[in-house]
């Protein structure tokens, strides 16, 4: 994909260059290659996600609960919280990015330029909608805050992109907050999980005792099981019925990310979860499955990294 870098912008404080990380940032951050950052700028929250959904505000917001226009879009999200040094205006930093996006061809689909005219809800519907809480939001007040908001759009080759920016100078810390979130078009690979026939779960328990089934998901940190496992918990349950005197453990694992008492907790809710779909919607005797929660302790890869922490979050089936 290419992308028009925006930098040397000439104005009172010029962009600095997209794509670099700088003393201060946190560790493994970085700008986004589509846009720099306002000079004195550090990276203090900051999130990539290849594929995920974000709902950015296209309008006003005077209730968090129930807000107005907004614009819910789907691609690689990346989510950035800076935090500027000195006594640079909301205003001051947002024309310097109104300037470089325009230059870069985007168009404004929405913009605020005061607390009044941004919504009373504004900054906490972006602090709670987002997988990061922006920095300094919890220092400003309302009452002594400037603050401004951008939406802007480009169409490229490659789809859309999409950028929101938010803007609040935080008096109590004598800085101003930028929070950044761009959205671009992106494919979904969807065959990255396939769900195991109950003949190939059979094969896999005959053969080694146990066998993790994909395809079953929850929420992070929730136990409920969630309506696109209902493909995973079918062959299950076709397993059960074509072997009527199988007896299986229904194990829950989880990552180490958390304490190892709230992940015995969380993998055992999980294990019942299922155990509980199994009997109470497709009538597998209950007798038959034992619930085991068993946390991050029977990993088959590293916690290292977000790919093996994936692998490890699973559900098996082991023979009793």
């Amino acid at each position: 994909m290419v992308w028009k870098w925006i930098a040397g912008i000439a104005l009172a404080c010029s962009m600095l260059p997209a794509g670099v990380g700088f003393a201060g940032d946190i560790e493994g951050s970085s700008d986004h290659p589509v846009l720099g950052r306002f000079p004195t700028a550090t990276i203090r929250a900051y999130e990539v996600r290849e594929f995920d959904a974000a709902i950015l505000p296209a309008g006003r917001i005077d209730d968090g609960e129930a807000p107005g226009e907004l614009l819910e879009v789907e691609g690689k999200v990346t989510r950035i919280g800076y935090r500027i040094a000195g006594k640079h205006s909301a205003l001051e930093v947002m024309r310097n990015y109104e300037h470089a996006l325009s230059q870069a061809g985007f168009e404004t689909l929405f913009a605020c330029g005061n607390h009044e005219d941004c919504g009373i809800d504004m900054m906490a519907f972006i602090s709670n909608s987002g997988r990061i809480r922006p920095p300094g939001f919890g220092d400003a007040f309302f009452g002594e805050t400037a603050e401004r908001a951008l939406l802007a759009s480009r169409s490229d080759a490659d789809g859309n992109v999409h950028i929101f920016l938010h803007v609040i100078e935080d008096t109590a810390n004598k800085r101003t907050v930028l929070y950044q979130q761009v959205v671009e078009a992106a494919v979904l690979e969807t065959d990255q999980v396939k769900v195991l026939q109950a003949d190939e779960l059979e094969r896999s328990l005959k053969r080694q005792g146990h066998v993790a089934v994909p395809g079953v998901y929850f929420d992070t940190g929730k136990a409920e099981v969630e309506p696109e496992s209902e493909a995973a918990l079918a062959e299950m349950a076709k397993l059960l019925e074509a072997y009527p005197e199988l007896r299986v453990y229904v194990v829950g694992h989880t990552d180490n990310v958390g304490s190892l008492d709230s992940n015995v907790a969380l993998s055992q809710a999980r294990a019942a979860a299922v155990a509980g779909a199994l009997s109470g919607s497709y009538g597998i005797d209950g007798a038959r499955l034992i619930a085991k929660g068993v946390a991050s302790l029977v990993p088959v890869t590293s916690n290292a990294d977000e790919t093996g922490r994936s692998r490890n979050r699973r559900v098996e089936l082991v023979a009793q």
